[in-house]
């Protein structure tokens, strides 16, 4: 065996070790230190997963002012893993994602119930992103699947970490028992792709399989019947809302985007491997075009009858999932550009408006859109940064979300897509209004009894200064796209 493969996996390996040395120090650490008195209670994964981050930042631009030239494709294995330099832009977005999860996480991992248990929730998150690694990675069904179920199955263990909360054993419960339906669906659906094509690699089955009948469009269905679960996509999605309130606050946002941002990125992948076969690339077009209409339109109607923050904001992924994936549909460069912008745009936004969330419940445990009537006039800074994140979910110029949405709009439009775009514009206009229900609630509607002023921690502040200037400097610095677009030609 050649073990210089291996040298394809820095980013993989990279991970592993911070894995490690975070469960030697949870091994052999006091409670003390965990408790937040010495240095394992988020400085150290934080630092850990920043170093980690900065490695790989380092690969891709290792030649200063040459990024161009920087980390070309290549694979391992005999092509199962796939290294580009488009999947490494995606990995640091979830790697930021993951920092801004950690950071937090710390009022609530100091809560006296989870001080024995904060190891667990950063080494079991860590494996969680190791999972999202292989799947974006992998040129091949076998590795792809491994990676999926690395990635979900922990999961099921974070929705359930509040263990003395009867919510979150509901929410996992219905999260791992819907998770083994979708995996079982999914894995039937490639079995079917493998006896008509012969070969699990995802080139090998477009390039090599010369006729396509109603059994291999079958499990391409199956297939994607159990990908729309992991994105929450109509009629997939009956799982989200129950999941996303009854899991930790810190748990629902990491589900809201880091599970989505993959998925989405390895469907894409998928396709444009598939795309050189006209008719698995004309099924697979047409199948996502109604998920991605129903997605939007579900989710924006089901997020305006919402009073629980949670259940809106599972409402509000569920209509972004269906934005994020619209790039699917032309299978292009253009397309993979435009999704990773979104989904950089995405992660930073819809974090910040859970931090602000998260934020609030740990300080007096209010969930409701009435709670935050008044919010502004005990804490204004807080009610800023939740404008400015809903602002740009929304797609309001001169935020970052609306540049990002623009990007995936002329992406789906470029590929012939026209009366899809309509639609997904006239749902842009509907979601505007769910989302300036909270800033009213917010700014103009009175309270009585509003939440009482408060001082966030330092890592909460940290948490969510990266998401203000995320929002902010996405939308004013417009050449992180031209500069994503010059690697989407190497996927």
């Amino acid at each position: 065996m050649d073990y210089s493969q291996f040298l394809s996996m820095q980013a993989e390996l990279s991970l592993l070790a911070v894995i490690i040395v975070l469960f030697v120090a949870d091994l052999f650490m006091s409670a003390d230190n965990k408790g937040g008195k010495g240095v394992y209670n988020t400085p150290l994964p934080v630092a850990l997963l920043a170093l980690h981050t900065l490695f790989l930042l380092y690969s891709l631009c290792p030649q200063s002012g040459s990024c161009h030239h920087a980390l070309s494709a290549g694979s391992a294995f005999g092509g199962m893993f796939l290294s580009t330099p488009m999947t490494t832009i995606v990995k640091l977005t979830l790697n930021l994602g993951t920092l801004i999860v950690f950071l937090m996480a710390h009022r609530w991992l100091s809560r006296e119930e989870n001080l024995v248990k904060q190891g667990e929730f950063y080494i079991i998150t860590l494996f969680t992103l190791l999972g999202m690694y292989f799947m974006m990675s992998s040129g091949h069904f076998l590795m792809f699947f491994i990676g999926l179920e690395l990635a979900s199955v922990p999961i099921s263990a974070l929705v359930a970490f509040d263990k003395y909360r009867y919510e979150s054993a509901e929410a996992a419960a219905k999260f791992i028992l819907l998770a083994l339906f979708s995996a079982s669906l999914l894995l039937y659906g490639v079995s079917l792709i493998y006896g008509c094509s012969g070969s699990l690699y995802f080139a090998d089955i477009s390039r090599f399989f010369p006729s396509v009948d109603a059994l291999f469009l079958l499990g391409v269905a199956f297939f994607v019947a159990g990908m729309g679960f992991k994105l929450s996509l109509v009629p997939f999605h009956l799982w989200t809302a129950d999941t996303y309130q009854g899991a930790p606050t810190v748990v629902t946002a990491h589900l809201s985007v880091l599970s989505k941002g993959a998925a989405a990125f390895t469907l894409l992948s998928i396709l444009i491997h598939f795309s050189f076969n006209e008719i698995i690339f004309q099924a697979w077009n047409e199948v996502f075009v109604w998920l991605i209409i129903a997605s939007i339109t579900v989710g924006n109607l089901f997020a305006i009858r919402q009073r629980n923050l949670k259940r809106f904001m599972a409402f509000s992924a569920i209509s972004q999932a269906g934005y994020l994936i619209l790039p699917i549909l032309g299978g292009t460069a253009q397309g993979m550009s435009s999704m990773v912008y979104y989904l950089i745009v995405y992660t930073v936004a819809n974090l910040g408006a859970f931090a602000v969330i998260n934020t609030i419940e740990q300080h007096s445990g209010k969930l409701l859109i009435d709670d935050y009537n008044g919010l502004y006039r005990t804490n204004p800074k807080l009610s800023f940064l939740l404008t400015l994140c809903l602002f740009s979910l929304a797609g309001i110029p001169p935020f970052a979300g609306f540049f990002s949405k623009f990007f995936v709009f002329m992406a789906a439009f470029s590929a012939g897509w026209h009366w899809v775009v309509l639609v997904a514009l006239i749902n842009t206009v509907i979601s505007l209004y769910y989302y300036l229900l909270i800033v009213k609630a917010m700014y103009i509607l009175p309270s009585e009894t509003p939440i009482s002023p408060f001082r966030s921690d330092r890592y909460t502040r940290a948490a969510l200064f990266i998401c203000l200037a995320g929002v902010i400097l996405l939308g004013l610095v417009g050449s992180l796209y031209t500069y994503i677009d010059t690697f989407s030609f190497g996927v």
